[in-house]
């Protein structure tokens, strides 16, 4: 029979590591799986497989980026879409706050301050800037920096800008 002492005691050492993991994964940083085929061939390059069965990248997603909104041009970053808070989409970001984007379909347009541009790898598929247009700096979750899951891709993650040939970006004129 086990004392209501031990059970106390079990049970404040679980809560204790409950609030130091959720701590880690708030602040610092956590894992995500990507689904869909928007950022391939980074990630998920072999979204099937001969038996049909589709496998997700797992990622580590870092989040000390966002102390001081520290991103780069071809950082892959997560981020909530603008219109449903609940939804996180993976895209690349192409283009910082002040940056000039020339589209086909559209004048040239300036990235406002506090926002950036994100476009997926394979345009094909991917519902990002074009369609979106600028996305708040405030709506990024974090930057994947490796993938962790499958074993064979496990690794850092490409940050090299593979943008579309369609978008042009010019950088800030000083």
């Amino acid at each position: 029979m086990t004392t209501p002492n031990f059970l106390w005691s079990l049970a404040k050492k679980y809560f204790t590591a409950g609030l130091i993991g959720l701590t880690i994964s708030d602040r610092y940083a956590s894992f995500m799986a990507v689904r869909g085929s928007s950022m391939s061939p980074t990630l998920n390059p072999d979204s099937k497989n001969s038996t049909g069965f589709v496998f997700d990248d797992y990622v580590l997603v870092e989040k000390l980026c966002l102390e001081k909104y520290k991103f780069s041009r071809g950082d892959i970053v997560v981020f909530r879409s603008p219109s449903n808070y609940k939804e996180k989409n993976v895209k690349r970001i192409v283009a910082l706050p002040g940056d000039w984007i020339g589209l086909p379909s559209v004048d040239t347009v300036r990235v406002p301050e506090g926002h950036c541009w994100v476009v997926g790898d394979n345009a094909a598929c991917s519902m990002d800037s074009r369609s979106l247009g600028p996305i708040p700096l405030g709506l990024i979750c974090g930057r994947i920096t490796h993938v962790v899951w499958p074993p064979q891709r496990i690794g850092k993650v490409d940050s090299k800008i593979s943008m579309l040939p369609r978008v042009h970006v010019s950088e800030e004129q000083t």
